[in-house]
Formats: structure tokens, sequence, C-alpha cells
């Protein structure tokens, strides 16, 4: 009897220790279950943006005068006397082309202007007797009249040669090509034994003087150049060298192929600068609206659409933001709206991110700048 009593107790004891246990063990994850999550995060600071972003565009230093000469008659070249890079004078002979042909042609012009000058003689002196016959009531006065008008045609035919060997002697000389100013020769497109025509370009001389810098600028940054603007000059084969330039020109209209508008960017002289050498023009621009550059770690998407994890200083949780992206650059992306200047956003990790979550700060990396020219615009 005692020792059924006995076991009946250390059973009780035994069940209910067991329950205890159960709700200690309940109460336990009950409590882990309710501790929120501290994830630790990476973040920025959006900085306050610039009024300026800056353009970079590359072009090649050319004469500002570049003459494309041909000869004014057509022929077949037979001297070429100058090369790429050779430096002319004034009046320099640069290429001739077969002159027999023009050579018969003037003298052709100086036989008619010798018969010419005979008929005029010839005329002359019918006139001469005719007045004389007229004088002495001999002859009629439509005799003189026809012996005028038969001079007067004479000297008319005369002056036609003489006009005629002018321009014999002119086509001539026409079959040397000379230079007009000096300067450098930059392309020669014809060469010994072709046939040209008048007005082929033959030989382009660069004329000495002032230089400048030619650039294509796209239509999304054309108004940003106006004549007399100025700009800054650099060049790739000296690092140390940089010139204040001004716009001179800006093309009317665009380039039917590229869609770009010729701009062109005067120099100051420099004897360091030499034609051909690449240049770098850097312009200011003003924003038309502040864009924001974020690292594209940053970026993710929530119902297909861009979204950014921004975190609230007070409450140190994560929020989902809605921005609009423009464009995307060796750095990251640029933001036009959705976010502004003091804003914190997550910066890695956000696949961990969900709406309201804790988060712990780990330290406040450097801002990130809000300027329209974090990654310079270079065309």
């Amino acid at each position: 009897m005692f020792s059924t009593s006995h076991s009946r107790t250390r059973m009780l004891s035994v069940t209910l220790l067991a329950t205890a246990l159960l709700a200690l063990t309940a109460c336990s994850q009950e409590k882990a279950e309710t501790r929120p999550i501290i994830r630790p995060v990476k973040v920025i600071e959006i900085a306050q943006a610039n009024d300026a972003r800056m353009l970079n565009y590359s072009g090649a230093v050319r004469a500002r005068v570049e003459m494309n000469l041909g000869f004014r008659i057509n022929g077949k070249i037979s001297e070429r006397l100058v090369d790429i890079g050779q430096r002319v004078k004034s009046g320099d002979l640069l290429a001739r082309i077969d002159s027999a042909d023009y050579a018969l042609s003037l003298q052709s012009a100086r036989a008619s202007l010798d018969a010419a000058e005979r008929q005029v003689e010839t005329t002359e002196l019918a006139r001469n007797r005719a007045e004389q016959l007229f004088a002495k009531n001999v002859s009629s006065k439509a005799q003189l009249e026809e012996a005028t008008l038969s001079y007067d045609q004479a000297v008319a035919s005369r002056d036609s040669a003489r006009s005629a060997l002018d321009q014999a002697k002119n086509q001539v000389n026409y079959t040397d090509l000379t230079s007009d100013q000096s300067g450098i020769v930059t392309a020669v497109n014809a060469d010994v034994g072709q046939v040209v025509g008048s007005g082929t370009p033959i030989v382009t001389v660069a004329v000495d003087g002032e230089k400048e810098v030619l650039i294509a600028i796209p239509e999304v940054d054309i108004a940003q150049f106006k004549p007399g603007k100025m700009v800054k000059a650099s060049f790739w084969s000296d690092t140390t060298l940089t010139l204040q330039g001004k716009v001179r020109e800006v093309a009317g209209s665009a380039d039917p192929q590229s869609r770009t508008f010729a701009v062109r960017v005067s120099l100051p002289s420099d004897p360091k600068v030499l034609l051909g050498m690449t240049a770098n023009i850097e312009a200011s621009a003003d924003n038309a609206r502040q864009l924001i550059s974020i690292p594209l770690t940053a970026l993710t998407k929530k119902d297909e659409q861009p979204i950014v994890w921004t975190v609230d200083r007070t409450t140190e949780t994560v929020h989902s933001r809605v921005v609009t992206v423009t464009d995307f650059t060796g750095d990251g992306v640029r933001v036009a709206e959705g976010l502004k200047p003091g804003d914190v956003v997550v910066s890695a990790g956000t696949q961990f991110m969900t709406e309201g979550l804790k988060v712990k700060l780990e330290g406040m990396a450097a801002k990130q700048s809000a300027a329209a020219d974090a990654a310079t615009l270079t065309r």
C-alpha cells in the first residue's frame, strides 16, 4: 500500500516538473520570437548638389583658315612639287598641268589678233578714201556710211581678238597652281598623271595664324555653347598645357548623319600647340535639374519599379522609396527624382531589406555627391 502511494507521488512530481519545463521553454521561445532583428547596414548620405555640371568634348586642333586649292582649268597633272607637312610661302608653285594645248590656243589667239588689226587698217583706209570722195561729191553718202560701218566692225573684231588673247594668256598662267598664302600642306588629293577638272581640290594648305579646335556637340548640350563663351582647353600630348579658349562659331544645323552640331573654339597663340593635336574642351553648364549620383549597389526593384532603401535616423528603420533613374555611369547611377540632400541610403545588402526593418548604422560613410557632374559627362 505504501509502495503504491509512493509511486503515485513520484509520478505526480515528474509530471509537474515536465509541465514547468515546457512552460519555461515556451516562454523563452516567445521572448526570442518577439525580440526584434537588428541588421547592421552600410549607408551613404546624399550631399547638396552643385549648381553646375562640366561638359567635356574632344576634338582636333586645326587652322582657322584652310584653303582647298585647285586648278582653274581642266588638264593632266604633269608635276606635283609639294608633299604633306611641307611649309609653303605665298606664291610658291604647288603643281602644274600640261600646257601644250593652252600654248596652241595662245598662238591662235595672237594670229587672230594680228588678222583683226590688219582688217582694221584696211577698213580705215577705205573709210578715209570714202570721206575724201564724199567731200568732192564723187561718192554718195551711203558709200561713206558703209565704209564707216565696215571700219567699226573691224575695230570691234580687233577688240574681241585682243580679249581672246588675254584669256589665252591667263589660261596658260593657270596651268601653274600656286599658294595664295603661307602655311602648311595638310592634304594632297591628286598626283602626276591624273586628269582633273577645274575647281577639283588638289592641295589643302592650312594658313598660318589663329588655330582652333573643332568639336561635335549633341543636341542635348548645344544650348550650353554660345559664341563668346569661355572654355578651357587641355591637350593629351602635354598635360601641363592648359589654354583659355573662346567659342567662335556654332553651326546653325546638325550634321544629317551624326546629328551633332559643329562648334569651333578659338585658341590663343602658343608654339606648343600643333595642327592635328587632340584637345579636350571643358565647359560649364547650368543644370536644368539636379541629378543625384548613387552607387549601383544601392538600386533595386520592387513591383518592377526602381527603388532605394532609406534609413529613418530617428527610428533607425528602413523604408523603400521609388526613384526615377536617368542613366548609368562608370561610378553608379544618376537619379533625377526621389532623393534629396540629407537622405541616408542603404548602399549594400539591399536584398536583405524589408519595410520597417530595424538596422544599425555602421558609421556614416562619406557623403555621396548629388551633383550632376559626379561622373563627368564625356563624349
